[in-house]
């Protein structure tokens, strides 16, 4: 695994294209994350996404084009170290911990990057390991069972999983779906406390809701049927016009408070918020 160096670009895709069973999934995707830069993901469902984050973690190979990340690129490194260093959190992960373990073993088991613990823990370990969930707001719940937790505790334990083990770069796949309102504002409000810390890597968001796109995302990458829409800072792309084309409908977006709202035109009743 390389170390980066001062002015490399965190990720950086080049051409990327990806064909399944003869159909595009990615079509020419140019993506360069620098240092400092916390991106939104955003796109309709089934427009690539997760497609593409399984290429830049390397559980997908590109059909052509360049993909290096943390300057290692793919196809000249070791991909099992590089994802050491890669935060995935995902729905997919959350169903698969030991729902009787502890929050604080849950966070410990990503030292190791293992599904449940099976070693013991230094007390040095352990003091980490409740220094992460307080770091994401989840201190609190430290010694309780995973399984008992909301879905915004579990959220917030599987980011400190992640950060336990100091990744470069941190991609929160869907983080706020199943919370409610209130829930997703306090979550959405810690992590932008998260990313103004020194040592916090770059994060990137993926979602299909603009509402939770907030001031301290800097960039955001639109996709749509796998290439790129539009991609820059939130105010040139969450555009009335680019999200129309995104979500195939007449969409109205609006700017409150760094915050983003999108009303979508229905073709029977005028106009219903999406």
């Amino acid at each position: 695994m390389r170390e980066l160096e001062s002015g490399k670009p965190v990720l950086d895709l080049a051409g990327v294209d990806l064909v399944r069973g003869g159909t595009p999934i990615l079509s020419g995707v140019n993506w360069r994350i620098l240092r400092g830069e916390h991106w939104a993901l955003l796109g309709a469902n089934g427009s690539g996404k997760t497609t593409l984050l399984k290429v830049i973690t390397g559980y997908e190979w590109p059909t052509s084009g360049s993909v290096t990340v943390l300057d290692n690129h793919h196809g000249d490194c070791d991909i099992r170290a590089l994802r050491r260093h890669i935060g995935w959190v995902s729905s997919s992960l959350e169903h698969r911990l030991p729902p009787e373990e502890r929050a604080v073993d849950v966070v410990l088991s990503g030292i190791d990057a293992s599904i449940g613990v099976y070693r013991q823990y230094t007390e040095a370990e352990h003091s980490h390991a409740r220094e992460m969930l307080r770091r994401v707001g989840g201190g609190s719940v430290s010694d309780r069972q995973y399984g008992v937790l909301s879905q915004g505790e579990q959220q917030r334990v599987l980011i400190a999983r992640a950060l336990i083990a100091r990744p470069d770069l941190l991609i929160l796949d869907e983080p706020c779906a199943g919370l409610d309102p209130a829930a997703r504002a306090r979550f959405l409000d810690d992590l932008g406390v998260l990313v103004k810390e020194p040592q916090s890597p770059n994060l990137v968001l993926v979602t299909h809701h603009v509402e939770e796109i907030g001031r301290w995302i800097n960039r955001v990458l639109m996709l749509k049927s796998g290439r790129v829409l539009a991609s820059g800072a939130p105010g040139e792309v969450l555009t009335d016009a680019t999200l129309s084309r995104a979500f195939d409908a007449v969409c109205h977006v609006t700017c409150r408070g760094g915050g983003f709202q999108i009303s979508v035109a229905s073709s029977e009743s005028g106009v219903g918020s999406r």
